[in-house]
Order: C-alpha cells, then sequence, then structure tokens
C-alpha cells in the first residue's frame, strides 16, 4: 500500500492573509509562501508529527466551533514563551511534564488556537 510521505502544507482562511502570514513569520520564524515556483518554501525539521482527529464535541482546542489546531514543535518552550511574551502574545505553559514532553497554549492574532510542544529528548 502506498502511504503518504508527510504533510506538505496546511492551507486555512483569514481575514487577513498577509497580515496573519507576517504574524507567523515574525514570531513563529514560519517562512512566508514564497513569490516563485525558483524559492524554496519554509523546511521545518524531521520530527514527530501527530494526526489526530478528535470528537466534535472535544473541548481540547478552546471554542466549540474551532474545527483545528496547529501544534508546532520548538527546541526550547520556556526560551519560546519568553520571545513570545516579549512581544506582547499571552502564553500559557502547562505546568505538567507529559511521556511525551512539555506544552504551551497560545492564540494567533484571529483567535486560532496554537500549541507548542517541547517533545521529550527520546521522541
Amino acid at each position: 500500500m502506498q502511504k503518504v510521505a508527510g504533510i506538505g502544507g496546511l492551507f486555512f482562511r483569514s481575514d487577513d492573509p498577509d497580515g496573519l502570514a507576517a504574524w507567523y513569520q515574525t514570531h513563529l520564524g514560519i517562512d512566508r509562501v514564497p513569490s516563485s515556483y525558483d524559492d524554496t518554501c519554509w523546511q521545518q525539521r524531521a520530527g514527530s508529527t501527530v494526526f489526530a482527529p478528535f470528537k466534535r464535541d472535544s473541548d481540547y482546542f478552546g471554542r466549540s466551533e474551532q474545527m483545528w489546531m496547529l501544534n508546532f514543535r520548538v527546541d526550547d518552550l520556556d526560551a519560546m514563551a519568553e520571545q513570545l511574551r516579549a512581544a506582547g502574545i499571552a502564553v500559557t505553559i502547562d505546568p505538567q511534564t507529559y511521556p511525551n514532553g512539555r506544552f504551551a497554549r497560545l492564540h494567533d492574532p484571529e483567535g486560532n488556537p496554537i500549541e507548542l510542544w517541547q517533545p521529550n529528548p527520546s521522541e
């Protein structure tokens, strides 16, 4: 059986696509979509990617109408949270350390939930 090799993109609607792309680039280091096919897209490091559909009534994403949530791997959760807070972005670090690592939550300017994940070294 053929399998997909990975996630090739994430596409979603926005009230201000240019502004939101700039926010993700400025605060999370995600490069904007190149203006030419000759330019390289944002490259992520290899690592675990969790693909997990949730029950429709889950409160894990926050707002009940929220259908998706981004989760980004980070090397140093505390340093990333401090960087975001210094830019005026509210970040909540989960005080618990889980078997697969540590987590924090924030929202982008349009209210979309973002989870930051610092995997344990064994991940």
